[in-house]
């Protein structure tokens, strides 16, 4: 394993405990004190995954990820603080895949990460654990094994969790999967996060490939349940 880990935050008992747990796993990690600190790194080490602390100084954890998201999908795991709602919905509509609240357990950490590593490990290199790798529906396309979108031609940037989702669903026209069902399948572990994660991910999925996110085209959704992709039945 030779997966580079970037952890940003201005505590350095949490950047700390966050390097020795990860080390243990065979992760190289490199740590960030603030939020200057992180785009130099970002830059300069192109880790394969970020876990970044939103109150940081110098630059909060919101603009960092807004900036890494003009050119990159690489995944980037929220710290928030307990409680702080706002905070967690926030990260996620700038293109956080996860988050954790503050305190957390580095052991949680560790499976986050691996869940989401191993999301994009399968993509590259298992390809053929799926019976069909090109899915294309009224202008839509989505290709799981060059892990690209497309609308009429037009190259779409998601993130890895965003594409696991639409592939989920896509995959599956016409089944409907519930929010809880989503995390679980997606996140790949037992999840106890809040389920609005998925209403936040599926909002920023409807605004990147449908022409009218209010009345989407591919997307549906099926009041008090959860999601389903067009096409298929019910």
């Amino acid at each position: 394993m030779n997966e580079r880990i970037m952890v940003a935050d201005d505590d350095s008992n949490i950047t700390d405990v966050c390097r020795r747990y990860l080390e243990r796993e065979g992760y190289s990690v490199v740590t960030a004190k603030d939020g200057m600190e992180a785009i130099e790194l970002w830059r300069s080490h192109a880790p394969n995954l970020i876990v970044l602390d939103l109150m940081m100084p110098r630059k909060n954890g919101w603009e960092i990820c807004n900036e890494i998201r003009q050119t990159e999908d690489v995944p980037i795991v929220m710290l928030t603080a307990r409680g702080e709602e706002q905070d967690r919905l926030m990260g996620l509509t700038m293109g956080a895949d996860d988050y954790l609240t503050k305190p957390f357990s580095p052991r949680e950490l560790v499976l986050r990460v691996k869940a989401i590593l191993r999301r994009m490990r399968t993509v590259q290199v298992s390809p053929a654990t799926h019976s069909s790798h090109t899915i294309r529906y009224e202008g839509l396309t989505i290709d799981f094994v060059k892990r690209e979108v497309e609308i009429d031609g037009r190259l779409i940037d998601l993130t890895v969790t965003e594409f696991e989702m639409l592939y989920l669903l896509a995959s599956h026209p016409g089944q409907v999967f519930s929010r809880s069902q989503m995390l679980s399948k997606i996140w790949d572990f037992s999840y106890e996060g809040d389920t609005t994660t998925v209403t936040v991910h599926i909002r920023r999925l409807r605004e990147k490939i449908e022409q009218n996110a209010s009345e989407p085209k591919y997307i549906k959704t099926v009041w008090g349940i959860g999601y389903k992709f067009a096409g298929g039945s019910s």
